[in-house]
C-alpha cells in the first residue's frame, strides 16, 4: 500500500489508518487523524497543520534514513503540503 494522507501527508500503509466517512466506510485518502465520521477532525489551516505535524518530527526521524532538522522539515512541508487534495481545494475556495 502506497498511500498519503492527503491532509497531513502520513503514509497510510495499513487500512487500520485510514479515516472514515460518514457511513462508517474507510476513506482512504485521508487518515484516522484527520478526518473521521465523514468531516476533517480539526478546522486548520495548511500552515496550523504543519505546525501540528511538526510535532511529530522526531518519530519521522526515527522510522526513516533521512533527519530532517526542524527547519528543513517546515521547508519540506511548506513545498509538500499544497500539492495534498485537502490544500488544493482550500486554495481553490
Amino acid at each position: 500500500m502506497n498511500l498519503y494522507c492527503q491532509s497531513c501527508g502520513m503514509p497510510m500503509q495499513t487500512s487500520d489508518l485510514f479515516g472514515t466517512n460518514q457511513d462508517g466506510s474507510a476513506n482512504q485518502e485521508y487518515c484516522c487523524y484527520c478526518y473521521k465520521d465523514g468531516a476533517f477532525t480539526s478546522d486548520c489551516t495548511m500552515d496550523e497543520m504543519i505546525d501540528h505535524c511538526i510535532k511529530y518530527l522526531n518519530e519521522f526521524n526515527n522510522a526513516s534514513d533521512t533527519q530532517f532538522s526542524k527547519e528543513e522539515a517546515i521547508d519540506k512541508m511548506k513545498t509538500y503540503f499544497p500539492t495534498l487534495k485537502r490544500w488544493k481545494e482550500a486554495k481553490a475556495e
